[in-house]
This record gives C-alpha cells, sequence and structure tokens, in this order.
C-alpha cells in the first residue's frame, strides 16, 4: 500500500504543478511558500484541501474564503514588495497572505470586517511568531482616517471597480493589487502612484474571485 503524501511532498506538488506553471518563478517567492505553511492557517476542518487548487472557506458567510494558492503567490511576486515597505491589506480572511506579506515588508496592517475571523486570524499570526502584522477588525470599505500612508495596498478579494480613495493612502511609488470586474471574467489591477497626481495601471492576469464586502457595485437599473 502507498503511504499517504506527507505535507512536504503536496506542497511541492503545490509549487511544481500550480504555482510555477502560473509564472511565479522568482526563488525567494516559492522558498517562501515553504516557510509560511499554508496548513497552518487553514481551518482544522478543510486541512486536507490545504495545497489543492481551489477557495478554502473559513466561516458560514457566502465569499469567507482563502484565496487559491497560484493566485496568493502571483500577487505576491507582481507587487514585489521590499523590506521597509509599509502594506495594507484589506481582507484577512485566514491571515495566511498577511503572514506572507510580513515576511517580505517592514509592517503589515490587514483590516477584516468579520470579527470572529480578525480574532482567529490575530491569534494565528500570534502562535506562528507574526509580530510585524497588525490585525484589526474594521471595514475596509470605508475611507481610510488621513494621516497614514502606504508602500503597497492588497484587496485579498473582488471589487466591480478599483477604489478610488485609497489610490490616494499610496506613497509615490506605491501599489495598489485588487481583483476587478464581474465573474465570468475578473483581471488583476496594479496601479502605481508614478506622482502626486498620477497612476498608472497594468492589468496583467485574469483570475475570478470573490467580492470584498460594501465596496460600491455598478448600478444594474436599465432603461
Amino acid at each position: 500500500m502507498t503511504p499517504p503524501a506527507t505535507p512536504e511532498q503536496l506542497r511541492f506538488n503545490m509549487i511544481e504543478q500550480q504555482i510555477r506553471p502560473w509564472n511565479v518563478l522568482e526563488a525567494d517567492i516559492l522558498d517562501l511558500l515553504s516557510v509560511v505553511r499554508r496548513e497552518d492557517y487553514v481551518p482544522a476542518a478543510h486541512r486536507s484541501l490545504a495545497f489543492f487548487d481551489m477557495e478554502i472557506p473559513l466561516g458560514d458567510e457566502p465569499g469567507q474564503c482563502m484565496l487559491s494558492p497560484k493566485v496568493e503567490a502571483r500577487t505576491l511576486q507582481d507587487l514585489r514588495i521590499q523590506p521597509a515597505e509599509k502594506v495594507l491589506e484589506i481582507g484577512t480572511g485566514s491571515g495566511y497572505m498577511a503572514a506572507l506579506l510580513a515576511h517580505r515588508a517592514a509592517q503589515v496592517l490587514t483590516l477584516e470586517i468579520d470579527e470572529t475571523l480578525a480574532q482567529r486570524a490575530a491569534e494565528t499570526l500570534r502562535s506562528h511568531g507574526v509580530a510585524n502584522a497588525e490585525v484589526r477588525h474594521a471595514d475596509g470599505a470605508k475611507p481610510l482616517p488621513s494621516g497614514p500612508m502606504f508602500d503597497v495596498i492588497v484587496l485579498s478579494g473582488s471589487v466591480a471597480k478599483v477604489p478610488q480613495n485609497l489610490l490616494g493612502s499610496l506613497n509615490i511609488g506605491g501599489r495598489l493589487f485588487a481583483i476587478v470586474g464581474e465573474e465570468p471574467m475578473m483581471r488583476a489591477h496594479i496601479v502605481t502612484r508614478t506622482s502626486e497626481g498620477q497612476w498608472e495601471t497594468a492589468q496583467p492576469w485574469d483570475t475570478v474571485a470573490p467580492r470584498l464586502l460594501n465596496f460600491p457595485e455598478p448600478s444594474r437599473f436599465s432603461f
């Protein structure tokens, strides 16, 4: 009888069969996926699914999930986070993406609208020694208080359009990542602030992700 695959074997398969084919080729990103163990952030009931190419449910509400491994890894690679940068994430979920971001950046603030998920993610991050990520129970769709500026903003879910209010919270050279559009076709957007009043947008790949709550939706009325 063939013994069951070990987590290390499953992780290797995930990287080689899901993540590399999605053009995630930077060695430091691939190495990080072995340092921050995805299974540690998956709810116990779904831990057997940790390495599958799928979204993993986190709670009782629709859309509460971990994004697929390839989307998380490609996002991390494309943002090119530097060690001194400050990151804002909207949609903490399990805390896994916050942990990845924290290993790349100086400081991470991650906002989660669901209080139970926020508490659970904070405990998980703390238990795995991630000291530079702060989980805050908050609605990321509400305008940020004036003052804090970020080098990177990550929306860990989809929106109908890029939130314009967040673009003003980017430092010059800062990048905002969002998955934008409607099912069945959405596109990753990376918006870079090039000067005080200018931004440039790249749309490097397609995917689909559950909606973040409370961001504006287009009107469904027709005349």
